[in-house]
């Protein structure tokens, strides 16, 4: 069985939601704290063990693939002021894996943005990371659907319970033989109404997938939206063979939705020494 070495993250989306603030920069840039979205989402590849990070980018994204590079000003700068700390933080960005770009030149769905990166995945088993979701948890998320994957061999997705009257949101899958965490998905339903999703496991923006799914997406078939998307051809593939859902530990942020980014914003910052006590006083007192 070959090892996940390679996660796919797709980021060639306008971010039309976060206007006029993606007007002139990528939504996946936009901080949390002190760090873009994206850095959280490639450090959570990093932790668990990827060794290479395929971005699937558009012509708005340059500063997603800067983020990524060294800037030798810049280092010359805190050199000078002798700011080892930023120094060393600023280095660690560039060194955490290999990073490869490939464009989509037409946004045809996520599907067909997954499928861009073909030829860079090769025929190995593959991580695919949102750029917008944030998942916040001890255990890498991906980590924990690595370890899924390594136990059955076949494809696994991320899933979160979310409230029944939000399962239109997303894909939910329809679990069998669940064991613990684990379960065995019957079918993946494409936003369901409340009242007829299968369950309120909802697919939350991390997935293992093999070469198999390539060949489904290759066939171009359009779906919801009129693009080609990466929930149908899952729904395919666990019509002729296995497919998992991990319930992984973690909290979920959808960062490409406003309330969610701020929500992020806040807790992230919980999380932080000098932001705690302050900000919890803060909060408090509004």
């Amino acid at each position: 069985m070959k090892k996940v070495r390679k996660a796919v993250i797709p980021v060639a989306g306008l971010g039309t939601r976060f206007l006029p603030a993606t007007k002139a920069q990528p939504k996946e840039m936009l901080s949390i704290v002190d760090k873009p979205i994206i850095q959280y989402i490639v450090e959570e590849a990093v932790a668990a063990g990827i060794e290479e990070i395929i971005f699937v980018t558009s012509s708005t994204k340059r500063a997603i693939e800067d983020h990524f590079d060294r800037n030798f000003e810049l280092e010359y700068r805190l050199r000078q002021k002798k700011k080892k700390d930023d120094l060393t933080d600023i280095l660690r960005i560039s060194d955490m894996a290999r990073f490869v770009y490939v464009r989509q030149k037409t946004p045809k769905g996520l599907g067909h943005a997954v499928y861009v990166a073909k030829n860079l995945i090769g025929d190995e088993p593959f991580a695919v990371l949102l750029g917008d979701d944030v998942i916040d948890s001890k255990t890498p998320a991906i980590k924990q659907l690595i370890d899924v994957y390594n136990k059955y061999n076949d494809i696994v997705v991320g899933v979160t319970k979310v409230p029944k009257k939000e399962t239109h949101k997303y894909g939910i899958v329809d679990p069998v033989n669940i064991n613990g965490t684990t379960a065995e998905i019957k079918r993946i339903v494409e936003k369901p109404a409340p009242g007829k999703a299968p369950s309120n496991l909802a697919v939350t923006g991390r997935y293992i997938l093999t070469p198999e799914i390539l060949d489904i997406l290759a066939k171009g078939k359009k779906g919801s939206g009129g693009e080609i998307q990466l929930t149908d051809a899952l729904a395919q593939h666990v019509k002729k063979q296995a497919g998992y859902a991990c319930n992984y530990t973690g909290t979920y942020y959808d960062c490409g939705n406003k309330l969610e980014f701020i929500k992020a914003i806040v807790n992230y910052g919980l999380k932080r020494k000098e932001f705690k006590g302050p900000l919890k006083r803060y909060l408090k007192n509004l």
